[in-house]
């Protein structure tokens, strides 16, 4: 029962198993919540959302190891909550959630410093750590392009 659970929340409903871009496909699903849930995209209820995901996908992803090795690709809880991290204070837009989805995407591939160190972090730390990170980097540069789009369109 234990390890039923961590498969369906550590494969992030199941987005985990889809045979390719499965990280891709997590992040969809994790942007499709935010979109279609009522209220999910209320900040209190993200930040919530993000840190219990954040806390069972540590324990999720730490015993989906025991099966599919180290930092699995079956394990997509991860860009749940870094995608959510990166839609935070954001306005809710089709523009926003855009840019939000292809630069998390963009800082969860390339795994610019320290996130490529947070994975290194053992068991489901590492596995969750550095989409966090990747997150924090997605979300900042949201909000760096809209501080540029409004200085520029205040000149």
């Amino acid at each position: 029962m234990k390890m039923l659970l961590a498969k369906i929340l550590g494969t992030g409903f199941g987005t985990g198993y889809f045979p390719f871009a499965s990280g891709t496909l997590g992040s969809a699903l994790a942007v499709a919540m935010y979109w279609f849930i009522p209220g999910f995209s209320e900040t209190t209820f993200l930040l919530l959302a993000a840190l219990i995901f954040f806390f069972a996908g540590v324990w999720a992803s730490s015993l989906l190891e025991e099966p599919y090795g180290q930092d699995p690709s079956e394990a997509t809880i991860d860009e749940l909550v870094g995608q959510w991290i990166a839609l935070l204070f954001l306005p809710k837009t089709l523009l926003s959630i855009s840019l939000a989805f292809a630069a998390f995407r963009f800082f969860d591939i390339t795994k610019i410093e320290p996130a490529n160190q947070l994975q290194k972090l053992p068991r489901g730390w590492g596995v969750m750590m550095d989409d966090v990170m990747a997150g924090i980097y997605a979300n900042l540069f949201c909000h760096a392009i809209y501080f540029l789009l409004g200085q520029l369109s205040s000149q």
